[in-house]
């Protein structure tokens, strides 16, 4: 018997977050349990192993960063101790594709000893820009959402519910290496190492996007200096109060016109998986 619904995420810009809490809120609602949100965004989350039981059901959310789960959670990930739960793994992506994100979440979860049971891809606006998916998820998404929740719960309460057979999601095995961007001349385009910048009559010294950077890479002292990794999730960009923070990197820069070009016109619709 589920006797706690967990909303479980990672999120830059809080799309992921919206998706799974609302998920989450709704299941809870429908079993009449206990609904609580983790957020290991932060690294000081991160230090911290995390553990359920099978009375739990974990809706456990993740970005989409290059059509897989950000491999700069996967050490984390493995620390996870699932002892039964049930779970309910969502991807959020930039309207793109999500690629192998979703059957690659399935199976850490699966792994680590949770129990997937339904999954869902769901489109959020793209981290590198305010076009692509502009908005998302937005009413219709969240509408879908909440019907996704019904169907879980219809799932889960059914006479016929084996919880250990494994959702079957959109994906491949093995799983597919990371979408690689290229340049106008089909050259494979490198932007790991790529920062954002800092505009310093603009930059008050908040302490905003020190406070949000999920890699803890940003100088408290002077924001400017993002001296650890970036994992471009662009928390500090678009959760600024002033607008300081911006990329001017030319291959970054062509990378996001290009996906605004090629996705931005069509509209994506969230995948569930039962």
């Amino acid at each position: 018997m589920i006797k706690k619904v967990w909303g479980m995420y990672f999120t830059g810009t809080e799309t992921t977050k919206k998706v799974v809490n609302h998920i989450g809120k709704n299941l809870a609602n429908k079993l009449n349990v206990e609904f609580e949100e983790y957020d290991f965004s932060l690294p000081s989350v991160r230090k911290v192993e995390k553990s359920f039981t099978t009375e739990d059901l974990v809706v456990f959310g993740v970005p989409v960063i290059a059509g897989r789960v950000p491999n700069l959670l996967l050490k984390y990930l493995d620390t996870l101790k699932g002892n039964g739960a049930l779970a309910v793994p969502v991807v959020l992506y930039g309207n793109r594709n999500f690629d192998d994100a979703l059957i690659e979440l399935r199976n850490i979860l699966n792994d680590k000893g949770l129990k997937p049971i339904a999954g869902g891809a769901f489109i959020g606006e793209h981290s590198f820009s305010t076009i692509l998916g502009a908005g998302r998820p937005d009413e219709k998404d969240m509408d879908i959402a909440t019907s996704f929740a019904t169907s879980i719960f219809e799932k889960i309460t059914s006479k016929d519910f084996d919880p250990d057979k494994l959702v079957e999601v959109k994906g491949e095995t093995p799983i597919r290496f990371y979408y690689q961007p290229r340049d106008s001349k089909g050259n494979p385009i490198d932007i790991r190492k790529v920062k954002p910048k800092t505009n310093k009559d603009l930059c008050t010294k908040c302490g905003t996007c020190v406070a949000i950077c999920p890699m803890g890479s940003i100088n408290p002292e002077d924001p400017s200096d993002v001296f650890g990794i970036c994992m471009k999730c662009c928390a500090c960009v678009k959760r600024c109060p002033n607008g300081a923070k911006y990329y001017d990197d030319a291959n970054y820069l062509y990378h996001q016109h290009e996906l605004e070009d090629q996705y931005a016109s069509t509209r994506k619709e969230p995948e569930l998986f039962l």
